[in-house]
């Protein structure tokens, strides 16, 4: 090689490599706390309803000193929404319970459903980033068990519903919601199952449910109702099922968002086998004959031991449901 050969190749590596650490940085000082909120409207309610707020969180990951991320959350509340629905990984450390407890508790008595992530079972581990590019990440034998117990009986403080592996319905703002919800697919904790026994001991509670055939002449006329199908990771044979039964809304996190993308180009990595385009934010899922909305959210965290973002901020969404046209 010549040397002006030589000089180029060294200039060209030599910024490759300062754009390398300027990425690096950005995507751990900066851009992994750039807390953003996305609004997005979902036409699935029947005609004529009105509006519901949904504050959708997921994957925060917390650790006990991550107190911007835990006012940040908090001051959510000032949204006002009519529901929260929190999709799993909130722990991040053994004592993320303590940050939990400082984000969520302004949304004492606002309505809420929660599942578990794996994250809320076990603690984070180092491991080799690489590693997501050949399939899912596997479980970890040395991953320290997390205090799932104090977790649950806080959100349930708040009002919030466990529906891992079960179902639950609120009425909100004159629509009956029902949502049905999955334990952690990523290490198959789901009971997919379970998940039809669920919805038809719900609906044969109901004393305005639709399970009597033929109708009494004096029953009442049928309410405005949404199925909402809630899972952390959105494996595909877990977005089929719900699709399979009934739902009209899904909502997922676990991806991140690949939280590491490339710009103009998105996910690199989706950590399940979801379709990368659909590793966040708002799509529709199609299964059979029927679809689904269906919004991944990136999440809030990551790893203790991977503390970095780039061209994927962490996100809360709210959604607004409306009447479909």
């Amino acid at each position: 090689m010549s040397p002006r050969a030589s000089g180029a190749a060294t200039w060209i590596a030599s910024a490759v490599g300062v754009a390398a650490l300027a990425a690096l940085g950005w995507g751990s000082l900066v851009e992994r706390t750039r807390w953003t909120l996305r609004r997005v409207d979902v036409p699935v309610l029947p005609a004529g309803s009105a509006p519901i707020r949904v504050l959708h969180v997921s994957d925060l990951h917390m650790a006990p000193w991550q107190t911007s991320k835990q006012e940040w959350v908090a001051a959510l509340a000032a949204l006002e929404p009519d529901l929260v629905v929190n999709t799993g990984d909130n722990l991040g450390h053994e004592r993320g319970i303590e940050g939990i407890r400082r984000a969520f508790a302004p949304f004492r008595g606002v309505p809420g459903v929660f599942v578990n992530g794996s994250n809320d079972y076990f603690g984070p581990v180092v491991k080799n980033p690489f590693g997501y590019f050949g399939g899912p990440s596997g479980q970890v034998a040395r991953a320290k068990r997390l205090d799932t117990k104090a977790l649950h009986d806080f959100f349930a403080e708040l009002g919030w519903t466990d529906i891992d592996n079960a179902a639950t319905s609120l009425d909100l703002r004159g629509t009956h919601l029902e949502f049905f919800g999955v334990d952690d697919p990523h290490r198959g904790y789901d009971r997919l199952d379970l998940i039809t026994a669920a919805i038809d001991d719900l609906r044969s509670e109901d004393p305005l449910g639709d399970d009597e055939w033929p109708d009494r002449p004096t029953a009442a006329a049928p309410r405005p109702t949404v199925t909402v199908g809630v899972t952390h990771a959105p494996y595909q044979r877990v977005l089929n099922s719900f699709v399979t039964h009934g739902a009209q809304l899904i909502l997922a996190g676990h991806t991140h968002g690949g939280q590491v993308c490339v710009p103009g180009y998105g996910a690199l990595v989706a950590n399940c086998d979801i379709p990368r385009r659909q590793a966040s934010g708002l799509s529709v899922w199609r299964h059979g004959l029927r679809s689904a909305f269906l919004n991944v959210s990136a999440g809030l965290g990551t790893s203790i031991f991977a503390p970095v973002r780039f061209a994927c901020p962490p996100e809360a969404t709210l959604l607004t449901l409306t009447a479909a046209r």
